[in-house]
């Protein structure tokens, strides 16, 4: 794999090191293999780890096949890959409620599986919705990017918006729930609030109340398993159609992921992606 990049007028002189690990955020291992195989070029020469790069340059990455460990992904039905968002780098699809992210045993399929189909090559998982949860999800196209945009969550460099319908009446305009969530030791399929778990930011706002139910928009600081879901139902307003942590109800889990945002990981552009999801809003529409 080649890859080439020309650097923005934007971009801040900076060494070649600097550039690969501190800015585009390149694992150590993948830096050791351009290094050592002399794949590194700036306009077309072998570069040095200390020379300056200035906007303009061209930066070409080489990498050969054996760098990576391959990857088997059964294709789907293309035809069931809504696409929102594609790049070199980087695809962002609409998943369904009642649709997996990714297949956890052989033969599954699931999103992932769709959207190879649709792009006639393998994608690598970044991030999942839970079966139940609709929304914008965001793939891979290469495993040269796929750490960098691991390391991007991590560092809260891609922000994720969800919309929520809630039982019971939100009395604040804007709040932030800042509560360490664990695994729940008496059911393995649950998550709990506990000062032993790992720390968990969900800022909440209130859209609209209706007559026993509320919609609130979150947005994610932190990625943890049933983050959302959670925090909600430990502070009294549990995700209406929520079996795990609400109460049972013959609907849809009203959890939306309506929009993705973050910046190109090579060229810092803007990305900005929403997710239509018809049926929650019809359901939004229909309550009195």
């Amino acid at each position: 794999m080649e890859f080439n990049f020309i650097l923005p007028e934007n971009f801040t002189e900076q060494s070649v090191s600097h550039l690969l690990e501190k800015t585009w955020l390149i694992p150590r291992k993948q830096r050791h293999f351009l290094r050592m195989k002399k794949h590194i070029l700036v306009n077309n020469t072998l570069a040095t780890d200390e020379q300056l790069l200035v906007h303009g340059d061209k930066i070409t990455l080489i990498f050969d096949a054996d760098d990576f460990s391959p990857l088997n992904v059964q294709f789907g039905q293309a035809q069931l890959a809504d696409i929102l968002y594609e790049d070199e780098h980087l695809v962002i699809a609409n998943k369904p409620e009642g649709m997996k992210t990714h297949g956890n045993s052989p033969g599954e399929i699931a999103l992932q599986n769709h959207v190879a189909a649709a792009l006639k090559q393998p994608v690598f998982v970044v991030h999942r919705l839970d079966e139940a949860t609709s929304g914008a999800v965001l793939f891979a196209k290469n495993q040269f990017v796929l750490p960098i945009l691991g390391k991007m969550f991590e560092q809260n460099e891609i922000h994720r918006e969800y919309l929520a319908l809630v039982d019971g009446k939100v009395k604040k305009d804007h709040f932030t729930i800042k509560q360490a969530i664990g695994r729940n030791r008496h059911d393995k399929r649950k998550y709990l609030v506990t000062p032993t778990g790992l720390s968990a930011i969900t800022h909440v706002e209130l859209i609209k109340q209706f007559s026993t139910t509320s919609l609130v928009k979150c947005r994610l600081e932190t990625g943890r398993t049933h983050q959302i879901r959670v925090h909600l139902s430990a502070n009294g307003y549990p995700i209406v159609g929520d079996m795990l942590y609400g109460k049972a109800n013959k609907q849809r889990m009203m959890l939306h992921a309506y929009k993705i945002l973050l910046r190109e990981p090579f060229t810092s552009e803007k990305i900005e992606v929403s997710a239509p999801s018809p049926h929650f809003e019809q359901i939004i529409q229909a309550i009195k």
